[in-house]
């Protein structure tokens, strides 16, 4: 097999055809680009997939220039979205930024073969370099996006900055001199507006390499932490397997080819399957031997109904007054406080076993108290001493 092959062996589109072939045939190392806005702080299982391309190829000798996108993430990507997406702040987007790098190299090799840039290096951009930059693409082209199509035709409202973002983006090409881009399918746009916008400004045109996309765990929309259906590589090993055993049986397949790149153990049936999936999946992230410890957890858990028998302790904040529950799992847990409070009032919090809707309680109901956070999440709360 060629190293074009191996490339390319698990890709939906190689664009243009033949391509690759021309630039592996330099003999020198490509610069393979992928960018990743940090809209939220958590990578998920479904950014592994073009992660794991971007492996190979620095595993083939090529330099991985991973791009995070904090100015791109002002504008939000417009990619399947029927709305236009909420703006974040500038410190949300500098916080999640700072956590990328860290998740990254789990898949990634942290060598010389891998570069990371900011696009703010070169977006921060006088506007005469923006006029120039925006001379190119035309409304018609952008229009030409399926969900900025489908938006238009309905009538519903596409913001002239939502249709920034493809040239942004392929700008990011630009900047960075890319050989080669990827991204999943849905990207496919954005990638090919790199390559056109290399051409206007002189360089040779990148080769656009689409990975698939995997549905999340309702089995319904594509994985996304906007839809609450993803695994985040950064979840405890007892949460990635318990959220892995949601998946539906249908979704076994995919998830095996695309996530581990082997069929579905020949054998099994799916509630075993999923087990051996989730094992596998929580050792590769937290180390060999977790994945079972984590399937035994799920057993007394979920099968057995008890309580977890390794609980750590929580000594909360000293305060005057009642305790405001949603600070402490918020602090316990890490997430935000409103994040918290939508958990309690929607019944995800117990103490002791039995549901608590207060945002209020007193600190000597808390002390000595088993805290649980949806079905996965336990801590025992302590009284900070005298």
């Amino acid at each position: 097999m060629s190293q074009a092959e191996f490339l390319t062996r698990n890709a939906v589109d190689c664009l243009p055809r033949g391509e690759l072939e021309r630039r592996l045939a330099l003999e020198r190392p490509l610069r393979v680009k992928l960018g990743v806005d940090p809209t939220s702080a958590d990578l998920h299982l479904g950014h592994t997939v073009v992660f794991s391309k971007l492996r190979e190829f620095q595993d083939a000798g090529h330099v991985a220039v991973l791009i995070v996108g904090d100015y791109t993430a002002r504008v939000g990507d417009p990619s399947g979205r029927s709305a236009t997406r909420p703006v974040l702040s500038g410190d949300e987007i500098d916080a999640h930024s700072r956590t990328y790098l860290e998740q990254a190299t789990k898949v990634l090799r942290d060598d010389h073969t891998l570069e990371v840039r900011r696009n703010s290096e070169w977006l921060d951009m006088p506007m005469e370099d923006l006029f120039r930059l925006v001379r190119h693409p035309t409304v018609a082209r952008l229009l030409e996006r399926d969900d900025f199509a489908k938006r238009y035709a309905g009538g519903q409202p596409i913001s002239l900055l939502e249709l920034l973002y493809p040239v942004l983006q392929g700008y990011d090409s630009v900047a960075v001199r890319a050989d080669v881009e990827l991204g999943g399918t849905d990207q496919t746009f954005n990638l090919l507006m790199g390559r056109d916008l290399q051409t206007a400004y002189g360089q040779p045109s990148q080769v656009v390499l689409t990975t698939p996309l995997i549905n999340g765990v309702d089995g319904a929309r594509k994985m996304s932490k906007s839809y609450d259906n993803h695994v985040a590589i950064t979840d405890a090993p007892e949460e990635m397997f318990g959220r892995t055993m949601r998946i539906p049986d249908v979704l076994l397949r995919e998830w095996y080819d695309v996530l581990l790149g082997s069929p579905v153990p020949a054998g099994l049936g799916p509630r075993d399957a999923k087990r051996a999936l989730a094992r596998a999946l929580v050792d590769r992230f937290h180390g060999p031997g977790t994945g079972e410890r984590a399937e035994a957890h799920f057993e007394r858990v979920f099968v057995a109904h008890e309580a977890p028998d390794d609980v750590a302790d929580f000594v909360f904040a000293p305060t005057v007054g009642p305790v405001h529950l949603p600070a402490v799992i918020a602090e316990a847990f890490g997430g935000s406080r409103s994040d918290a409070r939508r958990t309690v009032t929607q019944g995800g919090v117990r103490l002791d076993g039995e549901p608590v809707s207060a945002l209020d309680v007193d600190a000597e109901q808390l002390d000595g108290a088993m805290l649980q956070v949806g079905k996965r999440r336990f801590v025992r709360l302590r009284r900070p001493p005298a």
